[in-house]
Parts: C-alpha cells; sequence; structure tokens
C-alpha cells in the first residue's frame, strides 16, 4: 500500500493509480532479476519527483505485485486489484518493450494516445514504469509484462469496450495520485472516446444518455457504426469537446428525463446539480395552447410514463417536436454554431416521440 497521503481541504485519503502501481511492481521484478532479492517494499516517483513507497510481494515465480489501493474514493472498481510485472531480458540496444499480461488490455482502434496493437499502458505509465526499471537496470534491452487477475471482468464496467480496448484493464494515470471523489476520469473518458470516433473520421455523431438511448438510435436511425457515445450526465462536456473536433452534425437522442433539462438549458443533467424537467413541458404546454387543468396534471405527475400519457390524451404529442427542436438551437449556440445540432426525445420502450425540424 502507498504512504498516506490526504486532501487537506476534504480530509480525504488519496490513493495510487495502476499506473504508479506497475512501476512499483516492474521495480520490485527488477530489482529480483539483478541480485535474486525480494523486496517487501520499493520507492519510486512520479514524473514531477513526488515519492511513492509501496509495499510490493512475490505473486508467482516470475510476477511481482502491488495491491492497488484508491483511498477513499470509493467508486474506483480496481481498488483492491492486484497489479503484477515481470522483466525478461531480451536481444535490442537497450530499449524496454511493452506487453500486456493477463487482464490487461490491448487497444484496438486509432484515436488514442496508444497505437492500435499496443499494450493499453498510457504514456505516463510508461514512463514511470521506465524510470523504475532503469534505477536497478540500466544498459539492457527488457520485456516487461503488466498483468491484473480479473482485469478482463472487471474491464466491461468501464469504457475501455466502448474505446476498442479488448482483453481487460488499461494502466492509467497522470499524476501517480487517484483523488477521491474526482468525476475527472469519466470526462476525460468521454474525450478520448470522442478522439476515437474523430480519428475514424465520422462526421456525424449521435449523442445519447446511456444503453437505452443507443438501442433505439441503433434501431430509428439506422446506425451500424461506431459513432455514438454514451454521455451520462454530461452532454454539455461532450458537445464543448467534439466542438474542437472535425464533426459537422450532432444528434442528441434520450429519454425525456433528461433531455426535458437540456430544453431548459441545463447541460449537466445530475439530479444535484440540475432539474426543470416539468417547467420546460409545462412552458411549452402553455405555448402550445394546452389549458390550465392539463398543465396542472402533468406538472404533478408522478412518472414521466404518466406524463408521456397526459400528453398523447390531450392530443399535444407535438409538443416534443417543439421541445426537440429547442435542444437543438441551445444546443447548438452552446458550441457557436461549429456544427448542426438536431434532437430527439424517445419513450421508455426506445420509441420516437418527437424530434427536431431536420430529422421530421
Amino acid at each position: 500500500m502507498c504512504n498516506s497521503q490526504r486532501d487537506s481541504l476534504h480530509s480525504l485519503r488519496f490513493g495510487v493509480t495502476t499506473g504508479t502501481c506497475a512501476a512499483g511492481a516492474s521495480k520490485a521484478a527488477a530489482i529480483f532479476l539483478s541480485s535474486g532479492e525480494i523486496p517487501d517494499s520499493v520507492i519510486i516517483k512520479n514524473l514531477e519527483g513526488h515519492e511513492f513507497n509501496l509495499h510490493t510481494f512475490k505473486y508467482d515465480s516470475k510476477f511481482f505485485g502491488v495491491i492497488k489501493d484508491s483511498g477513499d474514493d470509493k467508486g474506483d472498481i480496481t481498488n483492491g486489484v492486484k497489479v503484477l510485472a515481470s522483466l525478461e531480458v531480451i536481444e535490442g540496444s537497450n530499449q524496454i518493450i511493452f506487453s500486456a499480461g493477463e487482464g490487461v488490455g490491448t487497444v484496438t482502434l486509432p484515436g488514442l494516445k496508444i497505437k492500435p496493437g499496443e499494450p493499453a499502458i498510457n504514456p505516463v505509465p510508461r514512463k514511470m514504469i521506465e524510470l523504475a526499471i532503469r534505477e536497478i537496470i540500466p544498459d539492457q534491452s527488457l520485456n516487461v509484462t503488466i498483468s491484473i487477475p480479473d482485469g478482463e471482468r472487471i474491464a466491461l464496467k468501464t469504457f475501455n469496450p466502448r474505446l476498442g480496448i479488448t482483453g481487460g484493464l488499461s494502466i492509467l494515470g497522470t499524476s501517480g495520485l487517484v483523488k477521491p471523489m474526482n468525476e475527472q476520469a469519466l470526462l476525460d473518458s468521454l474525450t478520448l472516446e470522442l478522439s476515437m470516433i474523430n480519428a475514424l473520421n465520422f462526421h456525424e455523431l449521435y449523442i445519447t444518455i446511456g444503453h437505452t438511448g443507443e438501442l433505439a438510435v441503433r434501431k430509428i436511425f439506422h446506425v451500424t457504426g461506431r459513432n455514438i457515445i454514451q454521455s451520462g450526465n454530461y452532454t454539455g462536456h461532450v458537445l464543448d469537446e467534439a466542438a474542437g473536433l472535425n464533426f459537422s452534425r450532432v444528434i442528441i437522442c434520450g429519454h425525456l428525463g433528461k433531455l426535458l433539462k437540456l430544453a431548459a438549458g441545463n447541460f449537466n443533467t445530475h439530479n444535484k446539480i440540475s432539474d426543470g424537467r416539468l417547467e420546460a413541458l409545462c412552458t411549452h404546454l402553455a405555448l402550445a395552447g394546452a389549458s390550465r387543468d392539463v398543465i396542472y396534471k402533468v406538472f404533478h405527475s408522478n412518472t414521466t410514463n404518466e406524463a408521456i400519457n397526459i400528453v398523447a390524451q390531450e392530443n399535444f404529442n407535438h409538443v416534443w417536436n417543439n421541445l426537440a427542436d429547442i435542444i437543438a438551437i441551445k444546443s447548438q449556440q452552446r458550441v457557436y454554431n461549429k456544427f448542426h445540432v438536431d434532437a430527439a426525445f424517445i419513450d421508455n420502450d426506445g420509441n420516437l416521440l418527437g424530434a427536431s425540424q431536420c430529422l421530421r
């Protein structure tokens, strides 16, 4: 485990990244390869010179390991995994080659920081691993294999399958530290996925909120490619990042529970951040001529299905088109008309409720 460090503002303990663990395991393997010694701990540095004191262990005849400690970041699904490394002397001119062992992914698509065909070990962890090894073995060519037992199963709960990373987890990290309660990793994953889609030369991007939205997009718009991104609560972030890439058209498609927040101008749709769903719906019902009684029933509806049914029963289904137009306009304004935006509402079963003008 790493030596305890805390965020002074929140009294939360920092953890270490998979990249830091891989560097520690690699240094332990280097010590064993050069001297036969089995170290109980190693000290490694990140690229800024910050030191980490990591407990190490011998996993089997080849691999040494570090158990990942995510500190107080309770949402880190890799907390407690064993990050392993082994070293093998190879022919060459003083180089270090990286290999993906069990549970470490391989990149298969362009647009990421690592080229297709390479192990999913990001640039900063690679440099940290090289520095750690070269402290012990300065002048031999080596193959370093990084493994994470059970990593392939855990990776199914991450963005890796969407990013075209197959076979396991990525070895990540920029500072070496895991900062608790930090959503930056999720935003970074969304940015990476956009880069991958852009690198595949798609000029049309579909943004959905989640899996149901993606299934609906594929069914309704007959999309078969990899140009769909699930934004979750961060549609605003995805739009902002897409504005710097080569997309000419963006289609936002999702359930009214989230998209109504976009119509109200809220582009972070987390329930702790924003709402305005019923207010947006009732405003546009009023603009469409709905009676006070209809608006009252919708405003006091208990579920989105109830609201959908009331709108349908009162013959105001066209309001979904109007709301989709508003989302398209607000989204296009957000990106300063960098690309054209359309929007579409779906119901709980993935059926189309309404769409902006260019989709109708």
